[in-house]
């Protein structure tokens, strides 16, 4: 769901409107009384491949969108957080479990809803058993036991099944792509 549009300025409270600032490449909305610039940036999420004993921590969604289909543990960054924070927070939300992470392992866009996936490898160093309110279940799978056509998110599929053809060739990669073209591309 977007962010709602404002219609004063945060700073003065006069009334925004629709315009392209000085040098600027995109239209925006602005403030004529103090100069304000309201920009509209993508979202970013962040999550990680969590791996322990050649199994894959998956959470079953708990919220909408698709509430029982499983996914990677990843959700919004917060102001003030690494990336790496963010994603070790969400897995700990979502699963209980703290990890460490070990090397950025897949950034990916979508510009249809302005979000921005970056996911990280890393290991399991405590598992608690207790998670919050947006997973009503989370396990580690055996790649074969993976509910494969239960993962909502087609991505997030397309990354676990390479990670695990990686795993078990044990090289690596890094990759970028998006949901427009369907395009990953493999970085060195």
């Amino acid at each position: 769901m977007p962010a709602a549009v404002p219609r004063y300025c945060p700073h003065c409270t006069a009334e925004l409107h629709q315009g392209r600032p000085s040098g600027d490449t995109h239209e925006r909305l602005l403030c004529s009384a103090c100069g304000y610039i309201h920009y509209v940036n993508p979202k970013i999420i962040a999550g990680c491949i969590i791996e322990q004993d050649g199994k894959y921590l998956l959470c079953q969604r708990a919220i909408p969108p698709r509430p029982g289909t499983w996914t990677l543990p990843a959700g919004f960054m917060e102001s003030g957080e690494t990336t790496e924070q963010a994603a070790l927070r969400e897995v700990w939300e979502e699963s209980g479990v703290r990890g460490e992470v070990i090397s950025p392992y897949s950034i990916f866009s979508v510009p249809t809803i302005s979000e921005v996936y970056i996911i990280f490898r890393a290991i399991a160093l405590e598992i608690t058993g207790q998670y919050g309110p947006e997973t009503l279940d989370y396990r580690f799978f055996a790649p074969e036991d993976i509910p494969w056509d239960e993962i909502y998110y087609p991505a997030i599929r397309q990354i676990l099944e390479r990670y695990i053809e990686e795993r078990q060739a044990g090289v690596y990669g890094i990759y970028m792509g998006n949901d427009d073209t369907g395009k990953v591309h493999f970085i060195r």
